[in-house]
């Protein structure tokens, strides 16, 4: 591929979610219309962050190159009136999903974190779909279910709520602040 231009690059490698999208926006919000970005991640999860995060501020995603070990993310600023980032309604502490686990009550725990993530700390009895995956196998999940989304520290997990809500999941639930304090 060759080289796109771009007006700035994001240097985020080596940091984790929330990180490349705390950046991102940072940036973004002193960008001119039409401007391009390049975020430079290795968080293999930062494709879907900032695929999700760039569809709910009103961003274009353009696409994402593997250069390495490094993944350059290609965003252009679309107008001078950003979206408000939005937020799912619905959101719970650990503590409330912990209480609610701790009575045996039939909810399903929806782990959107990478499969890395899950393989070394997860809640038991969580299913793992990483954000990513979300879409292609999101017929997999019951629509009337009760789920509880969570990941690493409530970002990837709010953008999920989203994507299942708008897709006529019925109870939806953002665990916050996630596995980063379970």
């Amino acid at each position: 591929m060759e080289n796109i231009k771009t007006d700035q690059v994001i240097d985020a490698k080596g940091l984790a979610c929330p990180m490349p999208i705390v950046r991102t926006k940072k940036v973004m919000k002193d960008l001119d219309p039409g401007k391009v970005v390049e975020v430079q991640a290795t968080d293999k999860g930062s494709t879907a962050d900032i695929k999700a995060w760039s569809q709910s501020t009103g961003h274009q995603y353009l696409g994402t190159v593997e250069d390495g070990e490094a993944l350059k993310h290609y965003l252009r600023k679309v107008s001078g009136e950003e979206k408000e980032e939005k937020k799912h309604p619905d959101v719970v502490t650990n503590e409330q999903l912990r209480a609610k686990l701790d009575s045996n009550e039939d909810v399903l725990v929806l782990d959107v974190r990478e499969s890395a993530e899950y393989a070394f700390n997860h809640i038991p009895g969580a299913e793992s779909i990483a954000l990513g995956e979300l879409e292609e196998k999101i017929a997999e999940l019951n629509k009337e279910a009760e789920i509880y989304v969570v990941c690493r520290t409530g970002n990837r997990s709010d953008l999920a709520a989203q994507k299942l809500t708008e897709a006529g999941f019925k109870h939806v639930v953002n665990v916050v602040p996630g596995m980063s304090e379970w």
